[in-house]
């Protein structure tokens, strides 16, 4: 790997780590919850993750940027940008169920796109813990083991997974996406960082979601694509700052399953929070 991505991948698991002592510490706790203008929640957690993940990677990178989902925009306009949802799930958390993780992602900034290069994705209550994370041509790993994802090539073999079912519901693609389901091997809805998770081992061979951010899927991208598969808009576009949807698969499913999304419009979503 090349010296500055370790460098980067190296720090940005030290900062997850630094923000899974914080979540242990509120986990099944007693905290108070707030709402965002959105109606989403916010906990003291959820900052204080924020803040000690930016504080590590300051320390060691003063030179770049931050986009945050909870302190914001900081040097944004900087060569390098680090995108962190410091607790993605909240919902989860507040609820005590072990389905949210930390996502930090590196992006290159540049023409005609910007560059994901670095990505962790860190579930610390989930199981014994499961942390994936990647750098841009190095592969992928989870619990330090490689990871790659499935050799199906067929969709009637496919195992997908769909998230935010409510929004793909009330779209004008849902008819479409009707047929994908019939179509299809076998339908699950894991949502949140396990099914990208499932996606990079194997173990599922696609993943359809509405309403992002591109706070909650950035590091994602960079691990889905290490272990051999791909990660656009639903309506094929590139992943970026502006995503608010995705379309997950193992590679040899893409040209299948396009064009069941060819028509989404992507303008008519907005995100999550």
């Amino acid at each position: 790997m090349a010296e500055d991505l370790s460098r980067y991948l190296d720090t940005a698991i030290e900062a997850a780590r630094a923000a899974e002592r914080v979540i242990n510490r509120y986990y099944r706790g007693d905290f108070e919850v707030e709402r965002k203008a959105d109606a989403s929640p916010v906990t003291i957690a959820d900052v204080e993750c924020e803040r000690v993940i930016k504080q590590v990677l300051a320390e060691a990178f003063p030179e770049h940027g931050f986009y945050g989902e909870e302190l914001g925009r900081e040097s944004i306009d900087a060569e390098y940008v680090w995108l962190i949802d410091p607790i993605d799930g909240t919902k989860s958390f507040v609820r005590g169920y072990p389905f949210f993780s930390t996502q930090i992602a590196l992006m290159r900034a540049g023409e005609p796109n910007n560059e994901l290069i670095v990505g962790v994705s860190n579930a610390p209550a989930f199981g014994n813990g499961e942390m994936a994370w990647a750098a841009r041509g190095e592969g992928a790993f989870l619990n330090g083991e490689p990871i790659q994802v499935s050799s199906v090539d067929t969709i009637g073999q496919t195992s997908l997974s769909m998230g935010n079912i409510g929004a793909l519901g009330a779209s004008k693609a849902w008819p479409k996406i009707g047929e994908l389901v019939g179509d299809v091997h076998r339908i699950r809805g894991y949502g949140d960082f396990y099914h990208y998770h499932l996606l990079a081992t194997g173990a599922l061979d696609a993943v359809i979601e509405s309403d992002l951010n591109i706070l909650d899927i950035a590091a994602l991208t960079v691990i889905v694509r290490e272990a051999g598969g791909d990660m656009t808009e639903l309506g094929g576009g590139p992943i970026g700052l502006e995503s608010r949807t995705a379309l997950a698969t193992n590679g040899r499913l893409r040209s299948q399953l396009g064009p069941y999304f060819v028509d989404w419009d992507e303008a008519r979503h907005a995100p999550r929070g």
